[in-house]
């Protein structure tokens, strides 16, 4: 089945390619917010172990999926080879950090907001911090298909694939981390729902955008693969780390995360 899934991505435009992985990593972030519609509560051991995962299978896939190839398809040698990946890197950490700063949001924990002032709701507030997450997650899938396009050797359908499903395992503990705390909230659990899942919907549009930029500019690829990491790694370390530091669950978390680098690590050299 795999194998057909391959073929059939790799007869179609690689764009819309693109559009159905990401599509597929919202979905799942839709699958983790629907469980508000059997639970009002989420053990906090649970959470925090789940969101260590999800910091660990973002790190893996910032190396083995995106780093890593970014710097095989660059050229010349020593710092030569490794400057579009650091260059990248940097851009991507620098992206995010500005949108942390500038674009309000509020973490999972309730205590305070970041970016300007906002009349905002704290439900609005929520979702957009969880949507910071999900811009570099999509991008990272759309340049992955869009090297595909471009004829890159180092870029494959079956490793983009792979980055997708990576991507859609731990996208459905952050669909559980966005509808639980509304519903404790007192939100119901419709509304709990949509506003967990549509916190991944900037996932294809993100994937489509990455895609179609390498697709036409090629030259970018290994830059936009590191960017992609660099923001992916911002994310764990300026908030899913963070969070999981909350309450005394850190030995949870610290294995979720090792959990997580070893499934997305084993996934991207079993898969990719």
């Amino acid at each position: 089945m795999y194998q057909d899934l391959i073929a059939y991505l790799e007869r179609i435009d690689p764009v819309l390619a693109a559009l159905y992985a990401t599509t597929f990593t919202w979905l799942v972030t839709a699958a983790g917010a629907s469980f508000v519609f059997f639970f009002k509560n989420m053990n906090r051991i649970v959470l925090d172990g789940m969101l260590g995962f999800t910091g660990g299978v973002m790190v893996a896939a910032s190396y083995w999926s995106l780093l890593s190839p970014a710097i095989e398809m660059s050229k010349g040698e020593g710092f030569v080879k490794v400057m579009p990946a650091a260059v990248g890197f940097l851009l991507g950490a620098l992206f995010l950090f500005a949108l942390d700063k500038t674009l309000p949001h509020l973490h999972i924990n309730f205590k305070e907001t970041e970016g300007i002032k906002s009349p905002w709701q704290r439900t609005t507030l929520l979702v957009l911090a969880i949507t910071l997450h999900n811009i570099p997650e999509g991008l990272a899938v759309g340049v992955l298909f869009g090297g595909v396009a471009a004829g890159i050797p180092e870029a494959s359908i079956a490793g983009a694939v792979t980055l997708a499903i990576g991507i859609g395992i731990q996208n459905f503990p952050e669909g559980i981390a966005v509808s639980m705390p509304l519903r404790r909230m007192g939100m119901s659990r419709r509304k709990s729902f949509m506003y967990g899942q549509s916190s991944a919907l900037v996932e294809p549009i993100a994937g489509v955008l990455g895609a179609v930029a390498v697709t036409f500019f090629t030259p970018i690829l290994p830059y936009a693969l590191a960017f992609a990491a660099g923001a992916m790694i911002f994310v764990v370390v300026e908030e899913v780390i963070p969070e999981t530091q909350q309450d005394k669950n850190t030995d949870i978390a610290t294995l979720g995360f090792i959990g997580g680098f070893i499934v997305m690590m084993s996934l991207d050299v079993a898969l990719g």
